[in-house]
């Protein structure tokens, strides 16, 4: 029987742990629930007994202060409760209920090894209920006598958790170097590392996505499971090939209608996500031969000892202020990619959320008063106009004052209609790596909405009460919706590196699910493919001369019949026209072409709502549109860059003296400009 997610996120929440443990995990009640005095030499404290099962125990333990005690000190109060009961976990709690810790010791080689685990009002809960599904107790494991030892096993289970950051970090390394030796198919030493990665962070998505219960009706060892059901029906090393291929190019990326029977007999209960992710990459487009053992996904995914890399750590996707390091968040993928990083050579380093976050506020929040601050009217225009004096415009100087003084203008301007300020604010990090900025960017204008949503039902204006309950009719979590309109319409992101902008779009996608409380709060993930991408930002055209660009463009001379179109004059007619776009039958200047790559681009960000099914051929089509008209902007590069003087430096070898010789200038070539993907 699987955990009651709702119900155990309401009492973890509530700070009710007794009928968390009796109610939902299935322990018993303690035999005797006063609290009892007990004295250290660090003052007086008081255990309660809330729950035990088969001789292990849960105390509530508090003080006189009202305040939780430091680790020196819940080191002392574990050593004395280990004298009255060998087997317990220790819930210490401040006076308001408003924070905890939870203490467990693991014995090891004769040594007593703590292991505590933080959770305070506000948080989400995801990480405790991935914990606690370890602590449940089901009706058969009583039925046959539950041990002490098998209490032991479940908690040590449920508790004893490395630290994350440099653990798995070590540990990740190791299991990623052999993961690329399994891998066949792929004869490019580069391309082999690159699908790893690919395979690995698909791999930890999904692991997020089971760990919240979202997967399968709650199997919270989806990937595992599915693995050891594989090897019984096909035999071993079917995994890959049969089975996570399925998962992610039906599963996940087409709706549960347009699988077919046997698929959804295979994957079980698996909600469509779309968002890119789970479109055929490049690397399998270009090697269809691929194969990977079934040993290669057991070292992630045992759950029985030795357990799997993945298994030996806690999953959550809260991201709340105040939690610790003990477990593996969303962030710990950027960390994890710019440490594999040469750092002197790519500039590539990791920033520490509260540098994002601070950076990201005094920036966008600045933008939003800009757009909103009314502009004084200079005297001599109120003079043409007849007027004397108009009502003084209001100012404000901070972003808390303005959501103190939110009214219905001032929320309209800001979040309804086509000019609103936030839906059509752009914001680009031109150097995002694996999307620190974007995801604190994000943050910041959910700060923002979060306010104007709160506020609109105490204003009693019409049209913004319709608008959000429009919202939330169409919707069924409103917090799922605006986070998926930030990363939409807001966030961009350029990366040399495609791997760190592939890291980039997995953190937000990471973001947006864990917003949703259940499974079917979940909606389609964006499609971001061209919100973030790869390239060069500090080489390119600062401006697009159109005039140029139609001399180099090829214009047909004789006229064509009625109706047809000129493939050659219309690079992405393929991607409109699966919109219904934009069919021509002439030439297409500069400015219709951006026009189209505009609309196409707009098709498949909004694909889910225009019923467009085929999102890979849609993808492919405005990919090949762009890299066509990519070989015109990089000629009017070339040519500029010609015509400022700009040569080549190119890099000789002095074989008499084996060394590098002197680099010989030479004019700029189309090759050169390519390579430095501008």
């Amino acid at each position: 029987m699987a955990i009651n997610i709702e119900n155990t996120r309401n009492y973890l929440q509530a700070f009710d742990f007794k009928t968390l443990f009796i109610e939902e995990l299935g322990w018993n009640n303690a035999k005797n629930k006063n609290a009892f005095p007990f004295s250290t030499k660090d003052g007086q404290y008081y255990r309660k007994a809330i729950a035990e099962l088969s001789g292990a125990t849960v105390y509530e333990i508090t003080n006189d202060d009202g305040l939780i005690p430091d680790a020196k000190i819940r080191d002392t109060i574990s050593k004395e409760i280990q004298k009255i009961n060998f087997e317990h976990i220790l819930i210490f709690i401040d006076e308001k209920r408003t924070q905890t810790v939870w203490r467990w010791i693991k014995k090891q080689d004769k040594k007593n090894l703590p292991r505590e685990h933080y959770f305070s009002a506000g948080q989400t809960g995801d990480l405790f209920i991935g914990k606690l599904a370890g602590l449940m107790v089901d009706i058969s494991e009583i039925e046959n006598d539950i041990t002490i030892t098998d209490v032991a096993k479940k908690i040590q289970t449920a508790l004893d958790v490395e630290r994350v950051t440099k653990q798995f970090f070590n540990s990740y390394k190791d299991q990623f170097t052999e993961f690329i030796k399994y891998i066949d198919g792929i004869d490019n030493d580069a391309d082999k590392r690159w699908y790893a990665s690919v395979i690995l962070n698909r791999l930890m998505f999904i692991y997020f996505l089971q760990k919240k219960g979202f997967i399968d009706n709650n199997n919270q060892d989806y990937l595992y499971t599915k693995l050891q059901a594989t090897q019984k029906q096909l035999g071993t090393n079917q995994y890959y090939q049969t089975f996570l291929k399925t998962l992610f190019f039906e599963g996940f990326a087409k709706a549960e209608p347009l699988r077919n029977a046997a698929t959804n007999k295979m994957l079980g209960k698996i909600k469509y996500l779309n968002g890119g992710l789970f479109l055929k990459h490049k690397i399998e487009e270009k090697y269809p031969h691929i194969a990977i053992p079934d040993v290669a996904f057991t070292n992630l995914l045992q759950t029985e000892e030795p357990k799997g890399l993945f298994e030996r750590f806690s999953w959550s996707l809260d991201d709340t202020p105040g939690g610790n390091d003990n477990e593996i968040n969303p962030d710990v993928l950027g960390y994890i990619f710019e440490k594999y990083i040469n750092q002197k050579a790519f500039g590539a380093y990791y920033t520490r959320t509260e540098i994002t976050e601070y950076l990201c506020e005094q920036t966008v929040y600045k933008l939003i008063l800009d757009a909103v601050n009314e502009t004084e009217v200079a005297p001599d225009l109120l003079k043409k106009a007849g007027l004397h004096k108009l009502p003084k415009a209001k100012h404000y100087t901070n972003i808390s004052e303005l959501l103190l003084n939110l009214d219905a203008t001032t929320c309209k301007k800001l979040i309804h209609g086509p000019t609103a300020v936030i839906p059509n604010l752009s914001l680009l990090d031109p150097a995002c790596g694996s999307g620190a900025f974007l995801v604190a960017a994000m943050k910041t204008l959910i700060n923002v909405y979060a306010a104007i949503l709160g506020k609109i039902d105490f204003l009693g204006d019409k049209k913004l009460l319709e608008w959000k309950q429009t919202i939330k009719a169409n919707h069924p979590s409103i917090n799922y919706y605006i986070k998926k309109q930030i990363i939409t319409n807001n966030l961009y992101g350029v990366d040399i590196m495609e791997e760190a902008t592939e890291i980039a779009k997995l953190r937000l996608f990471l973001a947006l699910v864990a917003s949703a409380n259940t499974v079917e709060q979940l909606e389609p993930l964006p499609n971001i493919d061209f919100n973030i991408m790869s390239g060069n930002s500090l080489i390119g055209l600062l401006r697009v001369d159109a005039n140029q660009f139609n001399k180099h463009f090829a214009t047909p001379t004789s006229k064509q019949p009625k109706g047809k179109v000129v493939q050659a004059a219309t690079l992405f007619n393929a991607a409109t026209a699966q919109a219904n776009m934009f069919a021509g039958e002439h030439a297409k200047s500069y400015q219709q072409l951006i026009n189209e790559k505009e609309a196409a681009v707009s098709s498949y960000k909004n694909a889910h709502e225009l019923g467009i099914t085929d999102l890979q051929a849609l993808r492919n089509s405005i990919r090949a549109s762009e890299a066509k008209a990519n070989t015109i902007l990089n000629e009017l590069l070339q040519e500029e860059f010609t015509t400022l003087g700009i040569k080549y430096e190119q890099v000789t070898w002095d074989a008499t003296k084996n060394k590098e010789g002197k680099p010989i200038k030479r004019p700029i070539n189309q090759a050169d400009i390519a390579a430095l993907e501008p």
